[in-house]
C-alpha cells in the first residue's frame, strides 16, 4: 500500500457518502425483524413466469443480438415504444428526446456530472431524495432546500431563494423535484403548483430536473401532466425507470430532455458504462409489447393501494395523539411525524431491538435538522407483519411519549 492513500483519493470520491439507508439495512438484516425501510417492491409483483417465457423466446429467437454491444443512446425499438407511450400521454417528444439509462439513479448521477461544478448550486425539496441528494453533493453541489407544504415544493419560498440568490450574483443549476408521490413524504404536486415552479424557472433561465420513478403505480386520484408536457420551452429533464413498473432488477431507466441535454448525457454515459445492457432491453421491448405488462402493472397498483390501506387503518387504529402522517396517492411511501420534541433516531434503536424498523426521516434533509419524522415503505411487507409491525411501532411510541411527560 502506498504511503499516504488518502491523498491519492479524488474531491469527487471524497464527497461521496456511504447510502444512510443501505447502512440502516444492515441493522434489520435479521429475518424476525419487520421492515418498513427499504424502498421495496414487493416480490409477489415481479413477473417471474412472464418473463422466463420472453426470456426464453428471446435467446432461441435473437439470441447472438441480445448479447452484443449496442447504442450508447438504447436500442432503437426500447427508445420507440417509450416515446410512443408519451405521446399517448400527450407528451410531444421524439426519439431525439429519449435516451436509455442504467436506471434512472445513473441518469441522476449522469445531471450531476453533466452541469455540477464544485460549489456549483441547485435548489430541491426539504425532505427530498437521499440517492438525488447524494448524487448531486458527489460533484461538489451546494444544495438549497426548499420547504414542503402538503402540495409538495412550496413556490413562494422557491421564488423568495431565487431572488436571494441572484441578488448574491448565484445561479443555480437546476430544482430537483419528485412531483408525484414524492420519495420520502408521499406528496403529489397538483398542476397549478407546476406551474408556478415552472414560470420562475422561466424568469430566472434554470432548468427543472423532474424525477419521476413512481408515476405509473397510481391508485387513486386523479393524473396530473408531466411538468416535461406542462413546460413549453425546454427547461425541464424528465428521468423515469422500470425499477417500480417491473422490477427494480432490470436497472432501466431512461432521460426525457433536449437534444443538445441528451448529446452531453450520452456522452458521459460512454465513459461510464458504454451502454445499458442489451439483453435486459430487449427483455424490456418483448415484455412491453406483450399482454403482460399492462396486466401485471395493473396487479401492482391494486396490491400497493391495498397494503396502502392496511397500513393506514393499522395507524388509525393505534398510534397515539399527537402523531401525523401523509396519506399517499400512490408510490411505495408515507411519511410519519412525531411531536417536535420526539428524536426518531431515539425511537429507532428502541424499534429494531424490538423487532420493527423505518428509515430516519433526517437523512432526507440536506441540513439533517428535522429529527421527529420518518419514512415508512408500505409496498413490501405483507398484511399480517404490517399489522404486527405496525402495533409494535405505536406501542414504542407511546412508551417514549409517557417517558417524555415523566
Amino acid at each position: 500500500m502506498i504511503t499516504n492513500l488518502n491523498a491519492s483519493f479524488s474531491n469527487i470520491s471524497n464527497n461521496i457518502k456511504r447510502s444512510a439507508i443501505r447502512e440502516i439495512l444492515k441493522l434489520t438484516q435479521n429475518p424476525e425483524v419487520i421492515s418498513f425501510a427499504g424502498g421495496l417492491p414487493a416480490p409477489e409483483s415481479f413477473p417471474v413466469n412472464d418473463l422466463n417465457e420472453i426470456v426464453s423466446t428471446l435467446l432461441k429467437e435473437d439470441g447472438p443480438a441480445s448479447l452484443q454491444y449496442d447504442a450508447t443512446e438504447g436500442i432503437l425499438e426500447l427508445r420507440e415504444l417509450l416515446v410512443e407511450k408519451y405521446r399517448a400521454e400527450g407528451i410531444n417528444c421524439t426519439l431525439q428526446n429519449l435516451i436509455i439509462t442504467t436506471a434512472s439513479q445513473q441518469g441522476l448521477d449522469l445531471v450531476g456530472k453533466i452541469f455540477i461544478n464544485n460549489n456549483d448550486s441547485i435548489i430541491c425539496g426539504s425532505p427530498s431524495y437521499l440517492g438525488g441528494i447524494s448524487a448531486f453533493t458527489s460533484y461538489g453541489a451546494k444544495i438549497h432546500s426548499i420547504e414542503l407544504d402538503e402540495f409538495g415544493l412550496r413556490a413562494d419560498l422557491l421564488e423568495q431563494k431565487l431572488k436571494e440568490l441572484q441578488k448574491a450574483g448565484t445561479k443555480p443549476k437546476f430544482i430537483y423535484i419528485i412531483p408525484d408521490f414524492q420519495n420520502p413524504t408521499g406528496i403529489t404536486m397538483p398542476e397549478s403548483r407546476r406551474l408556478e415552479i415552472i414560470a420562475l424557472a422561466h424568469i430566472y433561465d434554470i432548468l427543472i430536473v423532474e424525477d419521476s420513478p413512481y408515476r405509473e403505480i397510481r391508485f387513486e386520484g386523479q393524473t396530473q401532466r408531466t411538468m416535461y408536457e406542462l413546460d413549453k420551452d425546454n427547461h425541464v429533464i424528465t428521468l423515469g425507470t422500470f425499477s417500480k413498473i417491473v422490477a427494480p432488477g432490470f436497472r432501466i431507466g431512461w432521460v426525457l430532455a433536449p437534444p443538445e441535454i441528451n448529446e452531453k448525457i450520452v456522452i458521459a454515459k460512454q465513459s461510464t458504462d458504454l451502454c445499458t445492457p442489451t439483453f435486459v432491453q430487449k427483455i424490456a421491448v418483448r415484455y412491453m409489447k406483450s399482454p403482460y405488462f399492462l396486466t401485471n402493472l395493473n396487479k401492482t397498483i391494486e396490491l400497493y393501494k391495498h397494503r396502502r390501506n392496511v397500513m393506514i387503518n393499522q395507524l388509525e387504529r393505534n398510534m397515539p395523539k399527537g402523531v401525523t402522517w401523509t396519506v399517499p396517492e400512490g408510490g411505495l411511501f408515507l411519511f410519519l411525524t412525531l411531536p417536535e420534541h420526539m428524536d426518531a433516531e431515539q425511537l429507532f434503536y428502541k424499534a429494531v431491538e424490538n423487532k420493527v424498523a423505518f428509515v430516519l426521516g433526517k437523512v432526507f434533509y440536506s441540513n439533517g435538522k428535522i429529527t421527529n419524522t420518518l419514512r415508512l415503505n408500505f409496498s413490501y411487507v405483507n398484511d399480517e407483519k404490517t399489522i404486527l409491525g405496525i402495533q409494535r411501532l405505536s406501542y414504542l411510541i407511546q412508551r417514549e411519549l409517557q417517558l417524555c411527560v415523566v
